[in-house]
């Protein structure tokens, strides 16, 4: 059961589609600490930032995606991840270390080559996405 005062990594992104490098991510983040809280930006129709403005997915699509894509590796949702939704987040800032640590993962080209841009690309041609 996912524990909401065990130590936690915390992923925040759009996940439009959730996809292969996302998955690898989860994997490092989840041997971290054993547990991962994944915030969901809601931005569906607007713009996510600069140049984040396909954003054909919707909350429950996101949510049904990502729990489609860690149940392929034996995760399940309530147990070893939890998804939240937040706002349309675009500045994290912090004053001073209050027990955070931030990281970026680095992955080799094959896992960081994977774009979300391509696949919504393939999508659409596929007429599998408006």
């Amino acid at each position: 059961m996912f524990d909401w005062k065990k130590p936690t990594v915390q992923m925040l992104g759009r996940w439009q589609p959730w996809h292969e490098g996302h998955q690898a991510l989860f994997k490092r983040c989840f041997a971290k600490t054993g547990q991962v809280i994944i915030l969901v930006r809601d931005v569906q129709g607007t713009s996510g930032g600069r140049g984040q403005d396909d954003n054909p997915f919707d909350l429950a699509e996101v949510c049904k995606n990502i729990e489609a894509g860690l149940a392929k590796d034996g995760f399940h949702r309530g147990e070893e991840y939890e998804i939240m939704l937040v706002p349309n987040i675009v500045n994290i800032t912090y004053g001073r270390g209050v027990g955070y640590t931030l990281e970026e993962e680095v992955f080799d080209k094959s896992t960081s080559g994977i774009s979300a841009t391509k696949i919504r690309e393939e999508l659409r041609k596929k007429g599998e996405l408006d």
